[in-house]
């Protein structure tokens, strides 16, 4: 991104090297550090593997804050979510904070709509509409 262009996350225009980075939903991130916990857990005797605070509270957090649990279903939410061609940030806030309608999608993420490969409302409705699903089933 050039020094004069300004940045803008409703337009999508947040820099190449976060457009190119892979971002994680809270869920996927809640995965891996539980799976890191418990690796941790079982060598809890060697004091070169005990679980700091920051681990700790940042496990709490994405638990916390994750809308779905089971590995399947976050497989499932970046499958779906991968389908629409959405950049991995928009990915990671729709699969975060879960908007219902359509309105809150393009409120939430606005790129969603001024991108060249803009969403109509019908094609976010069916991606609501297929999360919600997950969510249920969940």
């Amino acid at each position: 991104m050039s020094g004069e262009e300004e940045e803008n996350a409703a337009e999508l225009k947040i820099g190449d090297e976060f457009l190119k980075a892979k971002c994680l939903m809270n869920c996927e991130v809640s995965l891996i550090l539980e799976h890191k916990y418990e690796q941790l857990q079982q060598t809890a005797d060697d004091p070169m593997n005990q679980v700091s605070q920051v681990f700790e509270k940042s496990l709490q957090y994405v638990k916390r804050f994750s809308r779905y649990k089971n590995p399947d279903a976050v497989r499932q939410v970046r499958e779906i979510l991968a389908r629409y061609q959405l950049a991995e940030f928009e990915l990671c806030v729709l699969g975060n904070l879960c908007p219902e309608t359509v309105e809150e999608a393009i409120a939430m993420v606005p790129s969603i709509k001024t991108r060249g490969r803009a969403q109509d409302d019908e094609a976010i409705e069916k991606m609501l509409n297929d999360l919600s699903l997950i969510k249920k089933f969940e």
